[in-house]
């Protein structure tokens, strides 16, 4: 949140104000005017619109409270009015109006002055972001949100898609929303009326995958008491997303695309084949095409599963979208648990822009909906935010005349644990990061003793 503000001194104390003017300036970086007629007042108010106006009740024998709170509640609706000692004060709408007290200590009623203004700027900001976001309509399209030229383009990508009868590949770190776009595909698509199933291939072996695909008869191994259908079967006319693609087991790659390309499956200790009708949409969060250069994943599946790619970009890389969609996380969190909560500040909003999101939005998602039950009838502060945002910095190159001195191996050591620390510990994407390989990493860290 920006902390310098225009503060409007009004006083036919000429000497007093432009001491407070300096220390305004030099101690708290605030732009300070002092004026000594109620007319100088007003017109510098039309002119630029002032964060705290500080007054006495009476300047130069005019009443200055009712026509500087008039004119301010009408062009500058975050602003503070300040008056210096007790007076009856009068009706406002917007602006902030409070009695101080009228010291002599030109540091202290900086001080007071100084708070004034943060506070306004943080109304002015506030009030903005709530505009801003209101303007923008975050209407989600499928539980899709998003106003950035990525987004945009990617809503593209799946009306399209939802149009056209190819194989879908969507590509994309973990916790970026890969799910919600094959469900949205699903929705769009004429197959909407039909199932969609939902295959997560990490963690099963070949076998257990078969099965879960294809299905098995009874006997067909220990503990198959009865016929079970796949999820083939039960998505006939339907989707079928598999997730984590990169990870079915190779002998079970070569089942699977002759189930993609002849449109049929044989259930486990079966010989009967059962054509299906079933559109496929596969997930991954990993370099498929790296993995085809390494023998992990066949070349050939790889391109039937080609022909329609969706890449989902990770959220540090659409921060443009980061206030409107914690927004739209706050409403819904506030319908899932019947909370109260108003808004995030400008602040907060800050801290969550610039954190690096490792989990993507499924970070934010969950970030969000923990705190908003805590904050009943009220907006989120950056006080209300974990630690590990609000201590979050971005990664900055060490400036030149900064690295004077240094090894290479103690540059090196110095970007590896600054980007360790952006990531938490996420050595994974710390690596991509850093443009090496993982095993590169881990032997670096050992290395460093990191």
């Amino acid at each position: 949140m920006p902390q310098t503000a225009f503060i409007l001194v009004l006083t036919d104390d000429e000497a007093r104000g432009q001491r407070l003017r300096e220390v305004l300036r030099e101690k708290f970086g605030h732009v300070c005017s002092v004026v000594q007629a109620l007319r100088e007042a007003l017109d510098s108010i039309r002119a630029r619109p002032p964060d705290v106006v500080l007054t006495h009740p009476q300047v130069g024998g005019a009443p200055t409270l009712a026509p500087l709170a008039e004119l301010l509640d009408g062009v500058s609706r975050d602003a503070a009015l300040l008056v210096r000692g007790t007076a009856e004060l009068p009706q406002v709408r917007h602006i902030h109006l409070a009695s101080i007290a009228d010291t002599a200590d030109v540091d202290t009623l900086a001080q007071t002055v100084s708070t004034a203004a943060r506070r306004a700027v943080a109304r002015r900001e506030d009030r903005l972001l709530k505009d801003s976001i209101a303007d923008q309509q975050a209407e989600a399209f499928e539980g899709i949100v998003g106003v950035s030229p990525a987004m945009r383009r990617i809503v593209e990508r799946i009306k399209k898609a939802a149009r056209n009868k190819l194989t879908v590949l969507i590509l994309g770190e973990t916790g970026t929303g890969k799910d919600l776009i094959a469900e949205a595909i699903h929705r769009q698509s004429d197959r909407a009326a039909r199932p969609m199933k939902s295959v997560n291939c990490a963690g099963l072996n070949e076998n257990l995958l078969e099965s879960e695909l294809f299905g098995h008869v009874r006997g067909a191994f220990t503990g198959a008491v009865s016929d079970r259908k796949g999820y083939f079967v039960a998505a006939d006319g339907g989707t079928l997303f598999l997730d984590e693609i990169g990870d079915m087991p190779p002998a079970m790659q070569a089942k699977f695309l002759r189930a993609l390309e002849r449109r049929e499956i044989t259930p486990v200790g079966s010989t009967d084949v059962r054509r299906v009708d079933v559109r496929v949409i596969a997930a991954t969060n990993v370099d498929l095409q790296k993995y085809v250069e390494d023998n992990k994943f066949r070349e050939d599946l790889y391109y039937r599963l080609n022909q329609w790619v969706i890449e989902v970009p990770p959220l540090r890389e659409r921060r443009d979208d980061i206030p409107i969609l914690a927004d739209y996380l706050r409403q819904r969190a506030n319908k899932a648990h019947g909370a109260t909560c108003t808004g995030i500040s400008s602040e907060a909003m800050g801290y969550l822009t610039k954190y690096y999101w490792p989990g993507n939005v499924r970070e934010l998602a969950n970030v969000i909906e923990a705190i908003v039950v805590e904050a009943e009838n009220r907006q989120l502060e950056a006080d209300d935010l974990p630690e590990r945002i609000r201590g979050s910095r971005e990664i900055v190159p060490a400036s030149a005349s900064g690295m004077v001195g240094l090894t290479m191996a103690q540059v090196e050591r110095m970007m590896i644990e600054r980007t360790l620390q952006a990531t938490h510990g996420n050595r994974e994407q710390a690596a991509k990061i850093l443009d090496i390989g993982t095993r590169t990493l881990y032997r670096k860290i050992k290395e460093y003793g990191l």
